[in-house]
């Protein structure tokens, strides 16, 4: 609830990110019917992105980003450790009305069991194009996770909506549904979002 990311432009192709969930609450409901709930504050993430090519979108764009994330929230819910990641998302047009997007990810996260560390990985694909104040997008999101303790892989169909309302030229409201595609992905997720620009 209320997941909050703050972007601050450094300079013309840098701006520094920080991220934090003021409420975060996960409830785990198992084959034979248990349930686990765990919430609490989130971990803190800060992190920095830069334009490498076209940051207008009017060519191939292409960025990196690197972020590193504190384990500050509550007991139940923060990481084990330190732990960051580097993206690298790219965009190429298509045509005036469609682009394909491509993100690149790699991360350090600490084991399940706390004992260390381990890599993940994850890639998405989308496509996606405008259609008057709408953006619309479609996207397949995959996750490797190799956690010594339990190894998983998941992967998503994600369907995306960007509304920028006419008569507020800096705001837009953002929506999300995602299709789980393997058992180790949740069935369904729904997100709405709200970004302004200052």
């Amino acid at each position: 609830y209320g997941d909050t990311l703050l972007r601050y432009g450094l300079t013309g192709l840098t701006e520094l990110q920080i991220g934090l969930t003021p409420y975060s609450r996960e409830t785990t409901t198992f084959a034979n019917g248990d349930r686990e709930r765990v919430e609490g504050i989130s971990d803190l993430s800060l992190g920095l992105r830069h334009s490498l090519a076209n940051p207008d979108g009017s060519g191939l764009s292409i960025a990196i980003a690197g972020f590193v994330t504190a384990p500050t929230g509550a007991r139940q819910v923060r990481a084990d450790g330190f732990e960051g990641g580097v993206i690298l998302p790219v965009s190429v047009p298509l045509n005036d009305n469609w682009a394909l997007s491509l993100s690149p990810e790699i991360d350090i996260v600490a084991d399940a069991d706390g004992q260390g560390r381990h890599a993940a990985y994850a890639f998405v694909a989308g496509t996606g194009r405008s259609i008057g104040a709408w953006d619309l997008g479609v996207e397949i999101w995959l996750s490797r996770d190799e956690d010594p303790v339990e190894p998983t892989t998941q992967s998503t169909l994600d369907l995306t909506a960007v509304w920028s309302p006419p008569f507020l030229a800096d705001a837009q409201l953002d929506f999300g549904l995602n299709f789980g595609l393997n058992d180790d992905s949740p069935d369904v997720e729904f997100g709405v979002g709200l970004a302004r620009r200052f």
